[in-house]
């Protein structure tokens, strides 16, 4: 590495993607001093925007943006750039909910009642592209005090006792702790020496904006035939499932005699291609890393896990990485984390992983060009049809099933807090957009306002009355949304849940900074 030592960060970022950003905008709302370094000179790719860049956020991602503050500004993004009318699905007669191995499930078909802790205004997924949401978080992190270096990839990383020394650009830079979210082919993984292991790809997937001569060949919609999978939306864009192995994936260009030679494959006709406009490829491979912590490097996003983009899963996991991370890593800095408390992270993320990994694999056995996966298909599709199956399909899709394994014996611990509407006209995701924790407590109890402070600026203490409480009189929720304690009429255990989740009372706390 050079010499040319810059300052030391609390963190260093690899990666100006949106979990990148979205992690370094938690990190600065805590107070600590961030610097992201990316390996691409420009942010902006044809790529990442419609229709190619189309992205579905989930339930708990939307969530997330609206603790911030940021869901406004993505749905003007999204607004702005029409985004609703680049999903061929989403102009179906009936309202589509999400799909699976493209089998559409149905609004109609869904029943919300199975969803006990969920309110009648719970919010719901969207849909954006890349772009927009990485303009909207560029914007917050810029704003916020982020540094964002670009034409900076990181090269080489070393551990020391005491932080990480980064070398990118020829330069070298200090930071206290790094985190990997440098996509699948990581180089921070790769250097920390954290495995990565799954199942090798069985396709190549090509996303593309062409001009065909002969459009008329093509029927618009998706299609499953005997040698793949094509979907087509007019004037051009095509998206293409060839069961080669995935073996041209990275390797060659994308020509347009070969995208032609593909596309005449699968859709069984002599379509023409004049011009490629935009051509990308991606496969099935779906890996995760075995660790996502080693010393003081981590891991985030695609740098942790890679599978394919397949019902829109990876963004929606990635953000879910870094809003989980944010705060953990942020009390790590300060010194107030319990014991164990940025372990947590690798616990509960990791096997929201897997289960991510395993629904994508289960696609891709749907989608094999054979009689077995297409009889398989038509069962699934019957049962999509269903109450039970379109509700256990958006249960999923939407993310809305989510829970981390907390303890405790109430139904909402683990479970993202329900959007309280309060009787002073507030939300209680409105009161999340602090990056601290909250106690809402519907029966204003002085008993449970004195605990509550005695934790100072870590949590905040909320009393009102609610349109509907769900059976619950208070509850505890961590940073990132999640429920940390709740009780139907007692205060009892709270200080415990307080204490597991942020530390020590005020009184009794002895910060360490170089933990």
């Amino acid at each position: 590495m050079s010499e040319n030592l810059q300052n030391t960060h609390d963190v260093i970022i690899a990666g100006a993607g949106p979990v990148g950003l979205f992690l370094a905008c938690e990190l600065r709302l805590a107070g600590c001093s961030v610097l992201v370094l990316e390996k691409a000179r420009d942010p902006h790719s044809p790529l990442k925007a419609l229709p190619l860049g189309l992205r579905g956020l989930n339930v708990p991602t939307v969530e997330s943006f609206d603790r911030r503050g940021l869901l406004n500004d993505l749905k003007n993004q999204a607004v702005s750039r029409d985004v609703p009318a680049a999903a061929h699905w989403m102009r179906q007669p009936r309202r589509s909910a999400g799909h699976f191995a493209g089998i559409t499930f149905f609004h109609d078909r869904v029943d919300g009642t199975q969803w006990p802790n969920r309110l009648p205004n719970a919010a719901e997924g969207i849909a954006t592209d890349m772009s927009g949401v990485e303009a909207v978080l560029t914007r917050r992190a810029v704003a916020t005090g982020v540094v964002i270096m670009r034409d900076y990839g990181v090269e080489a990383i070393e551990q020391t006792e005491k932080g990480v020394d980064v070398g990118a650009g020829g330069r070298r830079f200090c930071g206290r702790w790094l985190v990997g979210c440098d996509g699948g082919r990581s180089l921070v993984r790769k250097s920390a020496g954290i495995g990565f292991a799954g199942t090798d790809p069985e396709l190549t997937g090509y996303s593309a904006q062409v001009v065909l001569a002969d459009s008329e060949k093509l029927v618009p919609g998706r299609h499953d035939t005997a040698t793949g999978t094509y979907t087509y939306a007019a004037p051009g864009t095509i998206a293409m499932v060839d069961f080669d192995g995935g073996g041209f994936h990275r390797t060659d260009p994308v020509t347009r005699d070969h995208l032609q030679a593909v596309l005449r494959k699968v859709s069984g006709t002599d379509v023409t291609i004049t011009e490629v406009v935009l051509a990308t490829t991606w496969t099935d491979r779906a890996f995760q890393a075995s660790a996502y912590r080693s010393n003081r490097v981590l891991l985030a996003g695609d740098a942790a896990h890679v599978h394919s983009p397949l019902g829109g899963q990876g963004l929606n996991l990635g953000l879910g990485d870094a809003i989980n991370l944010g705060w953990k890593l942020a009390a790590t800095i300060r010194g107030d984390a319990p014991k164990g408390l940025l372990d947590s992270y690798e616990r509960e993320r990791q096997p929201i992983g897997a289960r991510v990994l395993d629904w994508s694999r289960a696609q891709i056995a749907l989608m094999r060009p054979s009689p077995a996966s297409r009889a398989l298909r038509s069962v699934v599709s019957d049962l999509a049809e269903t109450r039970d199956g379109a509700t256990h399909f958006a249960e999923r899709v939407w993310g809305v099933g989510q829970r981390y394994d907390l303890g405790g014996g109430h139904p909402l611990t683990g479970r993202s807090a329900p959007d309280f509407e309060l009787a002073d006209g507030t939300r209680l995701n409105e009161h999340l957009r602090t990056g601290r924790g909250l106690v809402l407590d519907f029966g204003a109890r002085a008993s449970l306002r004195a605990l509550a402070t005695r934790w100072g600026d870590r949590i905040g203490y909320v009393a009102s009355d609610a349109r509907a409480h769900l059976g619950v009189s208070a509850l505890l929720v961590r940073p990132d949304g999640m429920v940390a304690w709740a009780s139907d009429d007692a205060c009892e255990d709270f200080a415990d849940a307080a204490t597991h989740w942020f530390g020590e009372p005020q009184a009794m706390s002895r910060p360490d900074r170089s933990a």
